[in-house]
């Protein structure tokens, strides 16, 4: 389907790839993947045509076209949403445009007229080729593609430049999957996606005809549409047949297979540089040295380029909250004669992490609202005892100082203790270097609000609502950001549509749905295991009796015999989880005061072993060696033990 042959491309002598030689095969589901700048998005568009190589070739098989989804940047505007994705199928529609003519010809001419068989046997040739390429069926097909991408049939009338940015982006996918290039190259196709438009996407692409080439920073999608990873990495192009996850535990045992070949390649460097040295000027070695000196113009040096630091970023630490962090009862929000949320009661506890999910207008993000103190129409909203709040909405980014530097305006609110934590805090969320002093007047929306979820994790707080802290964010930061929250001993409500961040962070999911909330004693894989085994009268929309009902009597008493015995089980297994998660927390502080003990120790004795005279006394300086190696040992060992409850 498509090949590269020894590509290479640099920008301004530095190069991102060189001599790339690479195939994809028809229906493969390939993720490009790398650090930022290693050239992913780069080669998306020199494959499109968008981008020329600095040298070397694509070729594709015969007939083949590729099409290119960017990040961002379109915007679509002057036509209705469904001529719009319409249009996409520009050839279908010529040929439509060609049979209604040739229909009309025929219906002019003589039957008799030769013609007219000429004309029929163009209008059968013409039109088996429509149906068989979906001409029949294509107004369902963008009825099924828009509304998986979570337009309703009352946004199909709309102008186009009426939607918003991530709406457009959506508009531009469904155009590109309506035209059904051969080879589909999608850059970041989840990030203006809610969770279901998320689960149609991936369906849709398991079942695409054509081959995939992403770049995402969806684990979790990744994993589920992707049987192949192509790492861009040290200039070249590697391939890991296997899915994400596995990739990740591939790449260590690669990386660390280069790096002893590199070190077994310099100790043999070494030693042929020695002997060059040593026998240079010795007339009867002469012919061993041209020897050697050829044998090292051979040699293919290995070349590393320099590991990622790892962070590990933790929260000040959190103040004491009661066990009731917040309540609501009876809560109403409306917005004129919609109501978004109806009656709804809803209690948090400490130390819960609390996923809200639902469709994209449900009321998440009001509801967070809510939380954080927005206002409503009725019913109370009771924050608990010490609770101390901070919140980062969706629109965070507009609240920064225009005028600062990114350093300075994470400085400006920095505790003392955190001020020396504060490149690496930036570096975590993609800002190195020079970028740390750029003005937050001249940074991109998404680097606005990086920097906006970087002030917020310096503020020492108890209970953290955030609505899409995922947004813009890279695999690696999303990770350092979910280890930090893991860590974190207050209480979190979020929004994500990161289905691996909501997976390995939450605890309880709260379905925000028609006004009600519904709580799922899990993390995400319980909640899509107990939505799918609801019956299909559960599933479909409550009326509005239904819904009042839902959202305000959750009392077990209230439920029939089956759920009531479901909601019982589900809450003696979230108490269960909640005490080892406790347990495993507790263990955790005290693993760490020990590593903390044991470095301090061991750096006292560094000091004395370092001091003047330390190893004239022989007894001594054993003594002071085998204290030196017992205490690596037990680092080692309370290293290996807090990685394990981490994990």
């Amino acid at each position: 389907m498509l090949q590269l042959i020894n590509l290479t491309k640099d920008f301004a002598g530095t190069p991102l790839f060189n001599n790339i030689s690479w195939h994809l095969k028809k229906g493969e589901r390939v993720a490009l993947v790398g650090e930022n700048g290693a050239g992913k998005s780069t080669l998306m568009k020199i494959i499109a045509g968008l981008n020329e190589p600095t040298s070397g070739e694509i070729q594709f098989a015969r007939g083949a076209k590729a099409a290119y989804l960017p990040q961002d940047g379109i915007v679509t505007t002057g036509r209705m949403l469904f001529h719009e994705a319409r249009a996409a199928l520009g050839e279908l529609l010529a040929m439509e445009e060609e049979l209604h003519r040739l229909g009309q010809d025929m219906e002019r001419m003589p039957h008799d007229s030769p013609e007219h068989d000429q004309l029929l046997h163009r209008y059968g040739e013409l039109q088996e080729q429509f149906r068989h390429r979906g001409g029949y069926t294509m107004e369902a097909e963008i009825g099924s593609v828009l509304k998986g991408l979570g337009f309703s049939q009352e946004d199909w009338q709309r102008d186009c430049g009426e939607f918003s940015g991530g709406w457009q982006m959506r508009i531009a996918l469904a155009r590109l999957l309506l035209q059904k290039p051969d080879v589909l190259l999608l850059d970041e196709p989840t990030n203006h996606l809610d969770l279901e438009a998320r689960n149609w996407l991936e369906e849709y692409l398991c079942n695409y005809p054509g081959s995939v080439i992403m770049v995402s920073h969806d684990r979790f999608f990744m994993d589920s549409v992707c049987s192949r990873i192509a790492e861009v990495w040290n200039l070249v192009l590697s391939d890991y047949h296997c899915s994400y996850s596995n990739y990740l535990t591939q790449r260590v045992e690669r990386v660390a297979a280069l790096r002893d070949a590199k070190r077994r390649q310099d100790e043999e460097v070494e030693k042929i540089e020695a002997f060059i040295s040593r026998f240079r000027y010795q007339a009867n070695k002469a012919s061993l040295v041209q020897s050697r000196i050829k044998q090292l113009e051979k040699v293919e040096r290995i070349v590393l380029p320099p590991e990622r630091k790892r962070i590990r970023f933790q929260f000040p630490e959190a103040p004491k909250s009661g066990k009731t962090v917040m309540e609501l009862k009876g809560l109403t929000r409306s917005f004129g004669d919609h109501t978004v949320l109806n009656r709804i009661d809803l209690t948090i506890d400490k130390g819960e992490r609390i996923a809200l999910v639902g469709h994209n207008g449900a009321g998440k993000s009001t509801l967070m609202t809510v939380l954080a103190g927005g206002e409503f129409q009725s019913g109370e909203r009771i924050a608990g005892h010490n609770v101390s709040m901070d919140y980062f909405a969706q629109d965070q980014a507009n609240v920064l100082d225009p005028s600062r530097s990114a350093y300075d305006e994470l400085y400006a609110d920095a505790p003392y203790a955190m001020v020396p934590k504060l490149r690496d805090i930036l570096g975590a969320f993609l800002f190195s270097g020079d970028d740390i002093h750029k003005k937050v007047s001249v940074l991109s929306g998404g680097e606005r609000n990086r920097l906006a979820l970087a002030k917020m994790l310096l503020r020492p707080s108890n209970l953290l609502l955030m609505d899409e802290p995922t947004n813009h964010l890279d695999l690696y930061s999303k990770e350092v950001l979910l280890d930090a929250l893991k860590g974190f001993e207050g209480t979190v409500v979020f929004v994500s549509h990161d289905r691996y961040f909501v997976n390995a962070l939450a605890t309880r999911i709260v379905e925000v749905e028609a006004g009600g909330v519904e709580s799922y004693f899990g993390n995400y894989e319980y909640y899509l295991e107990k939505k799918g085994s609801l019956p299909a009268s559960a599933s479909s929309k409550p009326t509005a009796t239904a819904i009042s009902t839902s959202a305000t009597d959750n009392s077990p008493a209230s439920l029939p015999p089956q759920k009531k015995e479901e909601r019982l089980r589900d809450r003696e297994e979230e108490k269960r989880r909640k005490r080892e998660d406790q347990s495993r927390q507790k263990r955790i502080g005290e693993v760490e005061s020990q590593i903390s003990a044991t470095e301090k120790e061991l750096a006292l004795l560094e000091v004395e072993m370092n001091s003047a005279g330390f190893f004239d006394d022989p007894e001594r300086g054993q003594q002071g060696g085998e204290r030196h190696a017992t205490l690596n040992s037990r680092l080692e060992e309370l290293y290996g033990e807090w990685e394990e409850l981490s994990a």
